[in-house]
């Protein structure tokens, strides 16, 4: 097959912005694009080396070539087949780009061209404790909610929280928390009718809302290692043994897992200076802003600093970690890896994503 078949969709140039080479991730739903300058191929550019750019504060304008690696592995053209798929599976390379004589791109190998699926790549095995907050009631989703608690909301032939739980299965994790308090014997009883179930559900359940984080005081003593925080109504598609990377390597006590979000404002917006003399006029601005997307992770002694039966939001947690100068963390994901599918037009359109 022609290379430029291959990568069709994927390439972008050097001098484009890396809020650019997020956007065209989101749409092509790829997480790597082949760089080009005018002709010549440069290297290859993963969400990984944006989010590391986002992470050290470099701004989203500027050009994607100023965040590339300088150690992707590469094969020539004269290489065996045997050899480039000894080094895909050692190092767990999604593809592989094959050089000819001049430093062109001849050929791109993938990982699933090689082998069995996609999914074999990630050599994954986190094995953490994960915490759902499935206690709301899910007044954005009225009137389903009144009928269903929002965890069991159909997504596809699954349900919402059965897709958190999976994405979290692939990737090592077994045993899950789950807060509870509306309709929490329809959700109980949910689990228990399922069949060849892979992982442990243990109940924990506030008498009355508790906020966001209240009711982790319930978890103390039984939580003892590093572990994730989700609620029940989002959807993260990332690696998410990279987020714990990150939240490790930088010793964080509290990780929030952001989401991109923008804004592009229909208008010609106006900058003025003193004496109301025009400065500057931009055509159609494009705000973007990391929001919280509703993912977390935590350290174990964080559960002694929630209170006990008071309402308590994580943000208060957050903010108390960073007064006594704790480290809190942010890891970004791109706007489409996130799905808020806890309100109307988010869970529509999901449904007929999954139903496409």
């Amino acid at each position: 097959m022609n290379v430029d078949k291959k990568i069709a969709g994927q390439v972008i140039n050097g001098n484009a912005s890396i809020l650019t080479a997020l956007k065209q991730m989101d749409a092509i739903d790829k997480k790597l694009l082949f760089v080009f300058d005018d002709n010549r191929f440069v290297n290859i550019l993963s969400v990984g080396d944006i989010q590391r750019a986002i992470i050290s504060s470099k701004p989203l304008d500027i050009p994607v070539v100023e965040v590339l690696r300088k150690n992707t592995k590469m094969c020539n053209i004269g290489d065996s087949m045997e050899s480039i798929k000894e080094k895909m599976f050692e190092f767990r390379i999604e593809c592989m780009p094959v050089l000819g004589a001049k430093g062109e791109l001849a050929d791109v190998i993938f990982w699933e061209d090689v082998f069995l699926t996609e999914k074999n790549r990630i050599d994954s095995d986190i094995n953490l404790p994960v915490v759902i907050m499935a206690g709301g009631k899910g007044s954005r989703l009225k009137p389903i909610t009144n009928v269903l608690p929002k965890p069991l909301i159909p997504i596809g032939d699954k349900t919402m929280i059965e897709d958190i739980l999976d994405r979290f299965v692939n990737v090592g994790c077994r045993d899950f928390y789950m807060s509870v308090n509306y309709k929490a014997d329809m959700i109980k009883h949910y689990f228990e009718t399922l069949n060849n179930k892979n992982y442990n559900i243990s109940y924990f359940q506030e008498e009355i809302p508790l906020g966001t984080a209240g009711g982790l005081h319930l978890l103390r003593g039984k939580i003892d290692k590093t572990f994730f925080v989700s609620n029940c109504d989002i959807s993260i598609d990332e690696n998410y043994a990279e987020i714990l990377k990150y939240h490790r390597d930088n010793g964080n006590e509290l990780t929030i897992v952001s989401a991109l979000r923008h804004y592009p404002i229909p208008y010609g917006t106006i900058e003025t200076g003193p004496n109301g003399m025009l400065k500057k006029i931009t055509e159609k601005p494009e705000l973007t802003f990391q929001i919280n997307s509703g993912m977390y992770i935590l350290e174990p002694k964080l559960l002694d600093e929630i209170p006990v039966n008071k309402f308590f939001h994580i943000t208060n947690l957050i903010e108390n970690i960073q007064k006594r100068n704790g480290k809190v963390g942010v890891f970004p994901v791109s706007e489409k890896s996130w799905k808020d599918i806890g309100n109307w037009t988010d869970y529509i359109n999901s449904f007929k994503k999954d139903n496409a």
